[in-house]
């Protein structure tokens, strides 16, 4: 028969890898005055260290592998002196991101529990990993961590969804008593209680205690639709009541809960299945044929439709009918025969590769976080025996882990590119370096920097002299210097020249045009003094910025072909490690894809193999019947109940 209960249908909404990040980096935001703090969060912090800044750039554009790239690398050169407990609280968050789960709990653990950690951000980031845990399957882990994480920091969801996934945990380990204690007498939000009082109901029945469990199922199956979701919880609490009740041969009391299961509900070819095995459970044969004729023209893919073809039969069987038995078992080995050479097909097909390349490539690449859950299957004749993998938590973390491979292999090629680019940059740089050297050092031939000191430092002593002495003359303007010395030589040859009225006249006017020009070079003597100071400045710091560029280029002579060769050694190792990296990446994901085939392939198998099995019990059936009919019996024996595969365990 069908499933008994699934206790992973707690498990509902999925959050975004992004909102659950920021809950974490919730002290790494920038503080505005307009943003409430979060409650129980670590106060906002400025950034003051340029390479956290730029980690937050790409943390908040959802990039989590490139900011990851630049956080691992910032803390390698230590350029987060400011930052270095953030950093490693935001390094964890994104090595959770992109499912590195072990190195991510390393951090937690190391981070969370120092001193400096508010409890409300320690019992968030230990619910998320919680559930990073459990969505991989480490259910111990889960259990422990889930276990570990207190109330203060979480939300009512965030509450609710905890004490699920902790509960789911258990039950999957086959700890229900545990899982009782942990459901027991909880009050939370209503549509997480309905979940919570589902899980129990199925933790009760799981454990003997079917009158208890029937009481708390009976609970879930009767609550107000407001919802599909709640729509769906109510016809999964009836259908695990019906078949419970089933298994324990109450076929009576199992058949109201089964009626309540929506016709056009997911559910309801298990229902109609349910309905047919509690009506034959009371030898009401002609009524059980009713719901299982029903189940005839719907997919032959649902194992209820399947179990359908061999409960048909049985019932005219025991009613009596012999030929019409017969032609039903005859009708099933040929829906059979076809339904299992479509498997054939399929199998083949997907053994063939390109099944799970088909599958990455239909969904959307710019989403890496590890909530990611594949949505659609390709449009592939395969596709259709497929779907019910969506629901397995084996197939889709296997998918995450196949796509995050084909995420690192494009980054290994865009490496790669960059380092072709890296070859090309430094040839370039060293045909450039060929090219300039000559230049540059011809032009510095004629520069001697020591004559241009000496020639300044003989500037500065004239203008000292000058303004220690009074030497207006030694400032004055070209003109000014000449129009002096002219009157400094004509003062010499009118000196010797007797005292001839001509010659007085002549001196009288020349002390004139003296004073002249004395007035006009003292009138401008201070300002002078400060332009050739500036001048002498400016000339220093030129005499110095050529010095300095002088020794660049003679260290440039022999340390810009060393780096040179350094670059290219770090290049030339830098291309086998890629090339390294992306042999070792594709036989990953070589062996990822097999894997993932491998399992949609053992899915298509026990489809198979149940089909075979129904197929075997149809022919045996129908070879009973012949037998009876050549023997020429009145009265002949009934076949016995087909058996699901699906009985509640």
């Amino acid at each position: 028969m069908t499933e008994g209960g699934n206790p992973r249908l707690g498990t509902r909404r999925v959050s975004s890898a992004l909102g659950w990040l920021l809950v974490l980096a919730a002290p790494f935001a920038f503080a505005t005055p307009r943003v409430a703090p979060t409650p129980g969060a670590l106060p906002p912090v400025k950034v003051q260290d340029l390479y956290y800044g730029d980690v937050l750039f790409y943390f908040f554009q959802d990039d989590y592998f490139d900011a990851l790239t630049r956080l691992t690398a910032a803390q390698v050169k230590n350029r987060l002196q400011h930052h270095a407990d953030d950093a490693e609280l935001l390094l964890g968050g994104l090595y959770l991101s992109v499912g590195q789960h072990r190195e991510a709990g390393e951090i937690f653990a190391r981070v969370l529990d120092g001193k400096n950690v508010p409890p409300a951000v320690r019992d968030r980031a230990r619910f998320f990993l919680g559930k990073v845990w459990y969505l991989r399957g480490y259910l111990d882990k889960a259990t422990e961590t889930l276990a570990a994480a207190g109330r203060a920091g979480l939300s009512p969801e965030m509450e609710a969804e905890r004490r699920m996934l902790l509960a789911q945990s258990l039950m999957y380990q086959g700890k229900y008593p545990e899982a009782i204690r942990a459901l027991d007498n909880w009050k939370g939000p209503v549509t997480w209680q309905a979940y919570a009082q589902f899980n129990l109901g199925v933790a009760l029945v799981r454990s003997g205690k079917l009158d208890e469990g029937v009481h708390m199922l009976d609970a879930v199956g009767q609550i107000d639709r407001s919802n599909r979701e709640l729509d769906a919880l109510r016809d999964k609490a009836n259908l695990a009541l019906g078949y419970a009740l089933l298994q324990a041969n109450r076929p009576l009391e199992a058949r109201p809960y089964l009626e309540r299961v929506r016709l056009d509900g997911p559910l309801s070819t298990k229902a109609l299945l349910g309905v047919g095995w509690a009506e034959s459970g009371v030898e009401k044969y002609r009524e059980a044929l009713v719901p299982w004729t029903e189940l005839h023209g719907r997919n032959l893919l649902d194992s209820a439709v399947q179990e359908s073809y061999l409960a048909v039969p049985y019932a005219f069987g025991k009613l009596g009918a012999d030929r019409q038995a017969a032609e039903a078992y005859e009708t099933a080995i040929r829906e059979f025969i076809a339904e299992s050479a479509r498997l054939d097909e399929s199998i083949d097909s997907i053994r063939k590769g390109g099944l799970i390349e088909t599958i990455v490539k239909n969904e959307s690449k710019n989403q890496l976080g590890w909530f990611w859950q594949l949505s659609s299957l390709p449009d592939a004749p395969e596709s259709r025996y497929l779907f019910h993998l969506l629901a397995r938590n084996e197939f889709q973390e296997g998918l995450k882990n196949y796509r995050m491979m084909r995420y690192m292999e494009r980054n290994l090629d865009g490496w790669a590119t960059s380092v072709d680019a890296f070859d090309d940059m430094l040839a370039t740089r060293r045909q450039r370096y060929a090219e300039r050297l000559p230049v540059v050092l011809e032009k510095l031939k004629g520069v001697d920097v020591e004559e241009l000191q000496h020639r300044r430092t003989e500037f500065e002593s004239r203008v000292a002299s000058a303004e220690s002495t009074g030497d207006r003359a030694a400032l004055g303007t070209p003109r000014e210097r000449a129009i002096w010395a002219q009157v400094e030589q004509m003062e010499g040859v009118l000196a010797a020249a007797g005292d001839d009225p001509d010659v007085s006249e002549a001196r009288e006017k020349l002390r004139l045009v003296k004073g002249v020009i004395y007035w006009q070079m003292n009138d401008g003597f201070k300002a002078r003094a400060w332009a050739a100071r500036k001048d002498l400045r400016d000339v220093s710091q030129a005499l110095r910025e050529t010095e300095k560029r002088w020794s660049l280029v003679q260290e440039a002579k022999t340390a810009v072909p060393d780096r040179n060769g350094e670059f290219g050694q770090r290049i030339g190792e830098l291309r086998p490690r890629i090339e390294a990296a992306r042999d070792r990446l594709a036989a990953l994901e070589h062996a990822q894809a097999d894997y993932l085939a491998e399992i949609a392939v053992t899915e298509l198998a026990s489809q198979k193999d149940r089909i075979s099995t129904y197929m075997l019990q149809a022919r045996y059936a129908l070879a009973t019947i012949y037998d009876r009919a050549a023997a020429g019996e009145q009265k002949p024996a009934t076949p016995a109940a087909p058996q699901s595969p699906d009985d509640p365990k």
